[in-house]
């Protein structure tokens, strides 16, 4: 480990640090506008221009590894004259609109003019302008900012894996864009955004809203898909303005993906904000009070067997947990909250969770996915495969339908016959997988919501036996839940109890008369065509697919405007904090179902959220922990048979910009499906 002296103080810092990471923990503060610690180094800037001793210039911090007995200085008269210096130059050709800027007080040009900066500039010259870039519906480019720091290409390059942006030009004339007048097309474009040191990218649909001192910041976690990323929800007033990422190293590192940035807005639109009760064929509004009535009348004298629950895929544990208890004390045992009908043994969490955990992808030198597409399903985790990709090289193969996942695979075709030759030993990724010191296989939830998912199950369980992906301290098998309440809800046993129905049987039970009532627990994405005649009560905060076909409709909170549980795919237990209040007279979910239970007869003893968490953690200790991941024990899961090849494996996700209320209430991700997806291509629908 080399030492050093910086600033006067000997430090020993481990090989293969830049002299600016090596300053930073001596304590020594260093300007920097095109350095950021996840992105491969540029050496733009020269704000971070540092003095070595017995060099003959000045040196660029961020780009020179540290060495044995550099003697470094950062405040010295002469590093001042060199900062000012370069900032007077970054600011020759910057336009004075810093109170039009959308990036205004949060702008780090701003912040290192003020400490770093000249009070003045000797330049007289015109400023340069450059013309506005078209970078689609989300990402506002104001070029003219643009201090050329790059932060954006080598992201939208390196991370993203999608190369649309570049300089072009030279000297005075560069300018950054994409080298063709078109839409960036990363699920993860908005993340250059908040990269940009400068207002010179900014967020379109948030532009001219609000400033950063008018908001009230929340730190939550994003429900949008299964990886449960770590967010700030910044609001103003009763309603949320922006979603921002925060820092998470296990799960989302400091990235999101744009649904979970920009469909925020969907928050406002079609809004259920009251009871409602279909009267002659139509649904009216209703209070409360009436609305318990119809249902007091309608569940009394039905038996249990004949009523039944479906939980959507943003559903929270607390409303599962009540909801559960509410259904045994109905004498119910059909309930589900697989609207999917994906395949798993409900009684072994490993059966059903990324068990690798989404920070393990590091760890992996081979890779088998099966009927997913991470780069739909999960931005934040094909971005870690990608980034695993790029440090190894690591083989990775995929049985699926033909797909830019942003990193070189082989694909196999989607015939799921290629799941059991693999599993067999008869295909040669077998033997690749076997070679592997930690070989890892996805297994998407396409794959398993198939009617022979169980069939699958099982073979994936074979090929992770048969190919070393248990051992101790690692396991690799792992499935991508693409719903945020999937896990929680199987850790609480929201599945069909003894002689119980699960989802697919409610569909044909509600369509035979055999169930009579079916509630409805924001599950909008099951064929609410198939539920026949049956009663149906939904309890959710949009007015989509389940509320159209609903009897009685129960307005429900937002993740957004309630304190709930999550658990992500890796089985992560995690909270939403509430950040505005749900709108007129909609009620938290657990709330709604302990009222209606009372209603019912059938009084939950539920006084409190803490009450209720009580519960939780008495069904399973997992709740007792926030934020951690314990390995789950490894025993025999899955089904035997043969699997169905005229049935190709597919993706679950479709339309990565419309999979849920929320997205599919926003007018954003409409623009995005209607600039972004090519009308002709397969996704132009919602989750199929």
């Amino acid at each position: 480990m080399p030492k050093l002296t910086i600033d006067g103080t000997e430090i020993e810092v481990e090989d293969g640090l830049t002299v600016l990471q090596a300053c930073e923990r001596a304590g020594a503060e260093i300007p920097r506008f095109c350095y950021h610690e996840r992105l491969p180094i540029a050496g733009n800037c020269r704000m971070c221009l540092v003095e070595m001793e017995r060099a003959p210039k000045p040196v660029a911090s961020c780009a020179m590894p540290v060495g044995e007995g550099m003697v470094i200085t950062t405040n010295s008269e002469k590093v001042r004259k060199m900062r000012e210096s370069v900032m007077e130059f970054l600011l020759i050709n910057h336009p004075l609109d810093c109170p039009i800027c959308d990036q205004g007080g949060e702008c780090d040009l701003q912040d290192q003019s003020v400490t770093y900066g000249k009070d003045r500039g000797r330049f007289d010259e015109m400023k340069r302008a450059v013309p506005n870039k078209d970078f689609g519906p989300l990402v506002k480019g104001i070029m003219t900012r643009c201090i050329h720091c790059t932060r954006c290409v080598r992201f939208i390059t390196e991370i993203a894996g999608v190369p649309e942006l570049g300089g072009v030009y030279r000297g005075e004339h560069m300018e950054i864009g994409t080298y063709v007048e078109k839409a960036l097309s990363s699920e993860l474009s908005g993340n250059i955004i908040d990269l940009c040191p400068v207002g010179a990218l900014t967020s379109k649909p948030y532009a001219f809203k609000s400033r950063p001192w008018e908001l009230r910041k929340t730190e939550s976690i994003d429900v949008m898909d299964g990886a449960g990323s770590s967010i700030r929800v910044d609001t103003r007033g009763g309603e949320v303005m922006r979603i921002l990422p925060r820092l998470h190293e296990d799960v989302n590192e400091e990235w999101i993906s744009d649904k979970t940035r920009f469909a925020c807005d969907g928050l406002s639109r079609q809004r259920l904000d009251t009871p409602y009760v279909r009267e002659n064929g139509k649904l009216r509004p209703a209070s409360w009070d009436e609305a318990f009535s119809v249902l007091h009348d309608r569940f009394k004298g039905v038996k249990g067997e004949k009523i039944a629950a479906i939980a959507g895929d943003q559903a929270d544990v607390e409303a599962m947990t009540v909801l559960k208890d509410l259904m045994v004390a109905l004498g119910s045992p059909s309930m589900d909250c697989r609207s999917d009908g994906g395949a798993c043994e409900t009684s072994v969490p490993a059966s059903y969770r990324f068990n690798t955990t989404i920070a393990g992808i590091e760890n992996a030198d081979a890779i088998l996915i099966i009927g997913s597409n991470p780069r739909l399903e999960s931005p934040v985790i094909n971005a870690r495969i990608r980034k695993r990709y790029l440090q190894s090289g690591l083989p990775i193969g995929v049985i699926g339908p033909e797909a830019d996942l942003t990193y070189k695979h082989q694909n196999f075709g989607d015939d799921p016959a290629m799941v059991e030759d693999i599993a067999s030993g008869n295909h040669p990724f077998a033997n690749v997988l076997k070679d592997a010191k930690n070989p890892m296989l996805i297994i998407g939830a396409g794959a398993l919501s198939r009617n022979d998912g169980q069939v699958i199950l099982g073979l994936a369980h074979k090929i992770a036996d048969a190919t070393g992906m248990i051992a101790d301290g690692w396991n690799g098998f792992n499935v991508l839940q693409t719903a945020a309440s999937r896990v929680g809800g199987l850790d609480i046993g929201f599945v069909p109890g003894a002689d119980g129905m699960d989802t697919i049987s409610i569909l044909e039970g509600a369509q035979s008369g055999e169930i009579e009532i079916v509630y409805l627990l924001a599950a909008d994405e099951i064929d609410t065509n198939r539920l026949g005649k049956a009663f149906v009560v939904y309890q959710g905060h949009h007015g989509d697919n389940g509320a159209h076909r609903a009897d009685v409709i129960l307005p429900g909170a937002a993740y957004t405007e309630k304190n709930a549980t999550f658990v992500n795919t890796e089985g992560r237990v995690q909270q939403t904090r509430l950040a505005t209040f749900p709108p007129g007279e909609a009620k938290e979910d657990w709330a709604i179902i302990r009222k209606l239970s009372d209603v019912l007869g059938h009084k939950l003893a539920f006084e409190s959220l803490s009450d209720v968490r009580e519960r939780m953690i008495e069904i399973n200790d997992a709740f007792e922990e926030v934020d951690c991941v314990h390995p789950q024990k490894w025993t025999k899961f899955g089904g035997n048979g043969e699997v169905n090849s005229e049935w190709p494996l597919r993706s679950h996700v479709r339309n990565f910009y419309m999979t849920d209320p929320i997205s599919r209430a926003s007018e954003t991700m409409a623009r995005c499906v209607s600039e972004i997806l090519d009308d002709n291509a397969e996704g132009t629908g919602t989750n199929g």
